[in-house]
C-alpha cells in the first residue's frame, strides 16, 4: 500500500515510517516546514495551509494516510489554544477536504488521544463508549478533529477510522515530556553537570503506557482492518502511576537523586487517572510485543542503564 504519513518526522511517525517499510508498503512522508531539506523525497507543508494540503495529497496519490501531524503538547497548549486549534482541527479537516476531492478512495487513519477522556475513575478502564470530558485546549482540538473526520465518513463516504492513543514511549521523544524529561536529569546527573536533585510535575498521576513500537504496530493494523467510523483505544489496560516509572527508572540507571517537585511544571488541569481499554483493539488481532521496561531503557540510553541484577538506588 501507498501510505501518506504526515508528521512523519515526529516521534511515533519515524517509528511508524521505518514499521511501514518493513511491512513492505510504500511510504510518503510529510513533514513540518521548518523541516525542510532535512529529507529530500518528504513533503514539507503546513498542515494549517489548505492549499499546501491540497498539493501535497495530489503529489503523493496515497491509497492509505496515517495523519499524526499535530500540536502534541498537552502542557503547552494551554498557552496557545489558538494555533492548537489552527493545526489538529484545522489541519484536519484540510486533510478531509483534500482527501474527499483527490482521493476519495483513500483509507484514513486520524490519530486523536486517550486525552479526550479527561479523568477516568481509578480502577476503571476507559472505553471508546466514554463520553470524552477534555480539559485542555490539546483534548478539545482533538475531539474537534474526531467530530469532523465522523462527518466526513456518514456525509461523504471516506473511509476513516480514528485512534485514541494512550501514553506511549520509546527511543526519540521530545525531552518536554515527562519520561524523556527524567532521563535527560537523570543523564546529567550521571554526568556530574547537576547536582542530584530530580525536579518533577505530579507523580502520583496514573497513566497506561505502551512501548511506541506496539503503538504504530497498531495504527498500521487499524489502516488496513480498522472498521470506518469506529473509534479504538491504543493502550495497554494497565495502570502505573508516574512515581513507578520514575522509581523504574532510577532503578535501571543505577543513578541516586532525591525527588523535589516544581511547581511550574505541575498543569492548570490535572487528570490523576486515565487508563484504557485495549478490547475492542485486541479483537482485531493486536497483541503487545514490547514492555514498557524495554522503552525505559532506550530513553535512558546505553549511558545510562544499570548491569542486570544491579541493586535499586532509592532517592
Amino acid at each position: 500500500m501507498r501510505v501518506l504519513v504526515t508528521g512523519a518526522d515526529g516521534f511515533a511517525g519515524r517509528h511508524l515510517c521505518a514499521l511501514l517499510r518493513a511491512s513492505g508498503d510504500e511510504v510518503v512522508e510529510a513533514h513540518g516546514p521548518r523541516a525542510e531539506g532535512m529529507n529530500s523525497n518528504a513533503l514539507n507543508f503546513d498542515i494549517a495551509d489548505e492549499a499546501a494540503v491540497r498539493a501535497a495529497v495530489e503529489k503523493a496519490r496515497p491509497e492509505g494516510v496515517i495523519h499524526l501531524a499535530g500540536f502534541a503538547s498537552v502542557a503547552r497548549s494551554h498557552g496557545n489554544p489558538a494555533r492548537v486549534f489552527a493545526v489538529n482541527t484545522q489541519g484536519t479537516v484540510n486533510l478531509l477536504i483534500a482527501l474527499r476531492e483527490a482521493a476519495p478512495k483513500t483509507r484514513v487513519l486520524l490519530i486523536s488521544s486517550g486525552e479526550v477522556y479527561g479523568p477516568v475513575t481509578e480502577g476503571t478502564r476507559a472505553e471508546e463508549t466514554l463520553p470524552p470530558v477534555p480539559l485542555s485546549p490539546y483534548a478539545a482540538s482533538k475531539i474537534a478533529a474526531e467530530l469532523a473526520g465522523e462527518q466526513f465518513f456518514r456525509s461523504y463516504g471516506l473511509p476513516v477510522v480514528l485512534a485514541r492513543p494512550f501514553n506511549h514511549l520509546g527511543e526519540g521523544q521530545d525531552p518536554t515530556f515527562v519520561v524523556p524529561s527524567f532521563a535527560a536529569q537523570l543523564r546529567a546527573i550521571a554526568q556530574g553537570k547537576a547536582s542530584p536533585v530530580l525536579r518533577t510535575g505530579n507523580l502520583d498521576a496514573i497513566r497506561d503506557f505502551s512501548h511506541v513500537k506496539d503503538v504504530v504496530a497498531a495504527y498500521r493494523l487499524l489502516l488496513t482492518a480498522g472498521v470506518p467510523g469506529q473509534t479504538y483505544n491504543v493502550c495497554s489496560g494497565t495502570a502505573r502511576s508516574i512515581r513507578a516509572v520514575l522509581e523504574e527508572m532510577l532503578a535501571l540507571s543505577g543513578v541516586a537523586a532525591r525527588i523535589e517537585l516544581d511547581p511550574a511544571r505541575l498543569r492548570p488541569s490535572e487528570i490523576p487517572s486515565l487508563v484504557g481499554s485495549p478490547d475492542k483493539l485486541r479483537a482485531l488481532g493486536w497483541q503487545p510485543k514490547s514492555s514498557v521496561t524495554e522503552a525505559l531503557r532506550e530513553v535512558l540510553g546505553p549511558g545510562l542503564r544499570a548491569a542486570p541484577g544491579a541493586p535499586s538506588h532509592k532517592p
